[in-house]
Order: structure tokens, then sequence, then C-alpha cells
């Protein structure tokens, strides 16, 4: 396996952001969508990093660069994690956290996510319990 950051789109990464969409309930992303976060990463807007198996893409995530009060340092959000379901359980999830916490140069990484993955996160590496994030939207 190799681990590495994104520093453009491809259909790959386009193609596991359907499959995420689909698996949790979500619409898929539109066109414009997909342009619009591919501009982003080459922006250098969202880091995206994913893991390679033998030079294909089975698992990606996301960080925004934040300025975080939590510790005052530059912090991160932590999104769109995802591993295809044949690589599960292969501890890809921990060492790709690692990884892109690692290489985004951040103090601090936060993920918001619903009760039922709690104890998944918290087995890769997220800890520190920092009350409820509630998202607004229109």
């Amino acid at each position: 396996m190799e681990y590495q950051q994104m520093w453009e789109g491809t259909e790959e990464l386009k193609q596991l952001q359907m499959q995420y969409k689909r698996e949790i309930g979500e619409a898929a992303p539109s066109d414009d969508g997909i342009d619009r976060l591919f501009q982003a990463i080459k922006d250098g807007r969202i880091l995206f990093f994913g893991c390679f198996d033998n030079g294909k893409l089975v698992a990606c995530c996301s960080v925004c660069r934040t300025f975080s009060t939590f510790d005052y340092l530059p912090g991160g959000v932590f999104e769109d994690f995802y591993i295809v379901p044949d690589h599960r359980h292969r501890g890809i999830a921990r060492k790709l956290v690692q990884f892109a916490y690692e290489e985004s140069g951040i103090s601090s990484l936060t993920v918001g996510c619903a009760d039922c993955d709690v104890e998944m996160y918290k087995a890769v590496g997220f800890s520190v319990r920092l009350g409820t994030m509630l998202a607004k939207d229109e």
C-alpha cells in the first residue's frame, strides 16, 4: 500500500466520491460539483489524500485547513473518508488518517460524524470529544 497526497482530481477520485455518497445515502455530486472539487484541490483549498494498492486508488480522505482555537494553531477538518469495501479491515484507515494528519501540517484535526460512526473514529485516533457539530445549509 502506498499513501500519498493527491495534487489534482482524477477519474478514480470521482468514482470514489460517487461510491462514498451512494453508501452514506446522499445524492451523487453533479458534474459541476466535481469540477468545483477538482479546482479546490488544484488551488490547495482542500487537501486530498489517498491509499493506492498496486497503483489503484482504494481509499481517500480530505483535510480542509482552518485556524483552531482548540490549541491556537493551524487545524483541520477531516472529511470524505472512504475505503472501498474489499479493502476494509486491513489497517488502511488508521494509516490514512495518520498520513493525512502529518502531511497536512496541522496541529489538531476534527471530524463531524454520525453517532453510529463515533467508535470507528475513536479507533482511528480521534479521541477528544468537543461536543456536537451541526451544519447549516441554505
